[in-house]
């Protein structure tokens, strides 16, 4: 669970005091997005409900744990009731923001895929899913996750449509989609995503993703608000240097082979479960810009780049496009590649603790509301973990410093 990285010195009393703490400033923070007392109520229960140990959320589950009848309140509160699931994602942005803020901290982008029997819960259609490693029936979420010292988190969600269902009135109307809604790129959603955290002030100062959106779409948003990214690209991606020194032009795995062996250093992309996860990297300056050719806010020298990344264990290979102010070290890079993994590790926890992709809805609102509790949810127990291992750091800090005195005592006691 969520709580399983906690430094352990915490004690359970401090975490369940935490926890009861978190749940009411949650439920707090969330009430004015429903307006009626009835329906906050229900919500409160149905947060409830995703922090409790039922292994599966559906509604039945839900409702049996909250104490109602059926599922109907639930039922009612994610499809017939009145309320904004937007605000909830901001509800839950400005919590991420206050418990987890940093100024150095990784946006990551990524989707996800939710298995679905039928055709009529909205986007649903038989797409590729990483989730399943396969082609299969399902719903595909895009995320952006806040990843920083202190923690990580969801940020934002938007549930992508397939043209299968744009280029379809009826179906649209059917899932009650809003008319504003067309087709949107997964990358096109990442960017607007990135783009609703700046216009809030959100601290940031890198953007991760794969190869799906290490496209030009993506980083010229991102070169134009200043922030440095390292975004996955494939294979036969192409690169081209505009330095004077040295001349790279071709796919990523073809300026990679003419490198040397001796090019390649091995360093951590961050601590797994299993301890440090070493790889081998190499990076390749492209080309040193103006940042203000992008953008009107900043100046300076910023390199465009290419990073690839070697598995010790079987010499598998991954390519990065990246962009970084000049003398950024390849250090840094490796550590924002690294927070990729974060975003995984929350679909897993987020699916297998608070029930990310037990949805019973088949409408556009319903998957937000869902999805947006279950951040809320997530979002609630990062900040306890965080304050957790703050508290345990302290009491270890002070417990050092205690050990330390009585030491400088007993020996002020046998000086002459």
């Amino acid at each position: 669970m969520i709580l399983n990285e906690m430094n352990g010195a915490a004690s359970v009393e401090d975490v369940l005091a935490l926890t009861l703490k978190a749940l009411r400033d949650a439920k707090a923070r969330m009430h004015p997005v429903f307006g009626q007392e009835r329906v906050a109520a229900s919500a409160g229960r149905f947060l409830e409900t995703l922090l409790g140990n039922e292994p599966r959320k559906t509604g039945w589950m839900r409702a049996e744990a909250a104490g109602d009848p059926g599922p109907w309140r639930q039922q009612a509160l994610l499809g017939r009731g009145h309320w904004d699931a937007d605000a909830l994602r901001d509800v839950v942005r400005d919590h991420v923001v206050e418990h987890l803020g940093d100024a150095d901290a990784v946006l990551v982008v990524d989707e996800t895929g939710f298995l679905k029997k039928g055709s009529a819960s909205c986007g649903v259609g038989r797409q590729y899913t990483g989730s399943a490693g396969k082609i299969t029936n399902c719903q595909i979420g895009v995320f952006a996750a806040y990843v920083s010292a202190k923690g990580h988190a969801f940020l934002d969600r938007a549930l992508y449509l397939p043209k299968a269902w744009t280029e379809k009135p009826e179906r649209l109307a059917a899932a009650h989609v809003p008319d504003d809604v067309q087709f949107a790129s997964k990358p096109s959603l990442a960017s607007v995503m990135i783009g609703r955290a700046l216009a809030a002030n959100v601290p940031f100062r890198w953007v991760a993703g794969d190869s799906v959106y290490g496209v030009g779409e993506l980083e010229m948003a991102l070169r134009r608000a200043s922030r440095g990214y390292v975004l996955g690209v494939n294979a036969n991606h192409h690169f081209h240097s505009w330095r004077p020194d040295v001349c790279w032009a071709g796919e990523a795995r073809e300026i990679v082979d003419t490198l040397p062996d001796a090019a390649w250093v091995r360093c951590s992309a961050g601590r797994g479960t299993k301890g440090e996860r070493l790889y081998d990297w190499l990076y390749c300056p492209m080309a040193d810009l103006e940042a203000a050719e992008y953008s009107g806010t900043i100046t300076g020298t910023w390199t465009r780049g290419l990073l690839a990344r070697r598995n010790p264990a079987d010499g598998d290979l991954a390519y990065f496009t990246t962009w970084c102010p000049q003398g950024t070290p390849l250090e840094t890079l490796v550590r924002v590649e690294g927070t990729r993994w974060r975003i995984e590790e929350g679909f897993e926890t987020a699916k297998n603790e608070f029930g990310l992709d037990h949805n019973e809805t088949r409408s556009w609102h319903g998957w937000h509301r869902h999805v947006s509790l279950v951040m809320l949810a997530y979002a609630m127990m990062a900040a306890v973990r965080s304050q957790a291992n703050a508290m345990a750091l302290k009491k270890s800090q002070s417990h050092k410093r205690g050990r330390s005195s009585a030491g400088q005592s007993r020996k002020s006691a046998v000086l002459p």
